[in-house]
């Protein structure tokens, strides 16, 4: 955090002074005011692309931990189970569930109950963030 107020406190002193510059330079009539705004485009048109690179550089994301199906088998669940559990991952309902790998909501919900009692949990957060904890999903 300080060394990003740091570096914007820099970026802004640099700011003041080119603009306090190209003022003295207006005054004195060395530079046209056509010359100086190009001057300035090109440097903040560098200064973004430089940090941008910086910024792609710090936004890569460590791969997921892979799933682990010792636990899966070890837990008792189904395939059928895991495919509902991955379905509920994505945000679908019990009826999107259902129609998505074909089946009636009906039996979606048995699949979810039986779930709940294999994660020993109560809900479907509960179930997604116990899923996540153990690497099944």
């Amino acid at each position: 955090m300080k060394k990003t107020i740091f570096v914007f406190g820099i970026l802004i002193i640099a700011l003041l002074s080119l603009f306090q510059l190209s003022s003295y330079s207006i005054m004195a009539g060395d530079l046209s005011s056509e010359v100086f705004i190009a001057i300035t485009a090109i440097i903040f048109l560098i200064l973004g692309f430089w940090l941008q690179k910086r910024r792609k550089e710090r936004t890569i994301q460590p791969k997921p931990a892979p799933i682990d199906s010792e636990k899966i088998s070890e837990l008792g669940i189904t395939d059928r189970e895991h495919e509902i559990l991955v379905k509920l991952s994505e945000g679908l309902s019990n009826k999107e569930i259902g129609e998505t790998l074909f089946i009636s909501e009906s039996t979606v919900k048995t699949h979810l109950s039986n779930l709940y009692s294999k994660l020993n949990v109560k809900r479907r957060t509960q179930a997604l963030q116990q899923a996540k904890k153990l690497h099944i999903l």
